[in-house]
């Protein structure tokens, strides 16, 4: 094969791709059109909404339940019963001022032998995505690891790393030590 008929083949192969591998563009409807689009009047009323509708018995439309005090319950978890636990930055160390809210999980668990605790490792939002998920995975684990050594069985804990998907972005020193925390979470199946 000559290089007049590689370069005529190596053309011939590039328009195929170029013309298969492009397709147009889907066409997107017009908001004003839509049923929820602006001036529609779509919008959804919760005040409208038959609880008994979207099978709930307890009268929330959502489905969760308010304790007070940043307590809140569904049926299978509660959150924010126990305080998170807060980490110094691109550290995965348990400082000795949060200790008391991991004995204070194991406290419950004690009271609660039905109930396990799921641990979510969160970043703030510096860092790359991977980064951020391994961080959330060492917080998380760390906070397992000191748990299991005040007394909780393995069994009772799960680990879970959110990285800095609920971080809040170019955000104030405040708020990114907020974001740098291993939620606890109450499991109640």
């Amino acid at each position: 094969m000559n290089l007049t008929s590689k370069k005529l083949s190596l053309a011939l192969v590039c328009t195929v791709l170029a013309l298969t591998g492009c397709t147009k563009k889907p066409i997107r409807p017009d908001p004003g059109s839509t049923v929820l689009g602006p001036g529609s009047g779509g919008a959804i009323n919760p005040s409208s909404v038959d609880a008994g509708m979207l099978g709930l018995t307890d009268g929330s439309a959502s489905g969760l339940i308010s304790r007070g005090d940043g307590v809140i319950e569904d049926e299978n978890t509660i959150r924010g019963l126990i305080q998170p636990v807060y980490f110094d930055f691109d550290q995965a160390g348990i400082r000795a001022s949060e200790r008391t809210k991991l004995q204070a999980a194991q406290d419950y668990l004690s009271k609660n032998p039905q109930h396990r605790i799921l641990l979510e490792g969160h970043c703030d939002w510096r860092g790359t995505a991977e980064y951020n998920l391994g961080l959330g995975d060492r917080r998380a684990a760390a906070a397992r690891q000191y748990l299991e050594t005040i007394g909780v069985t393995a069994a009772r804990l799960e680990t879970l790393s959110k990285g800095d998907l609920d971080s809040v972005e170019n955000a104030t020193d405040e708020q990114m030590g907020k974001d740098r925390r291993v939620e606890i979470v109450i499991l109640k199946q």
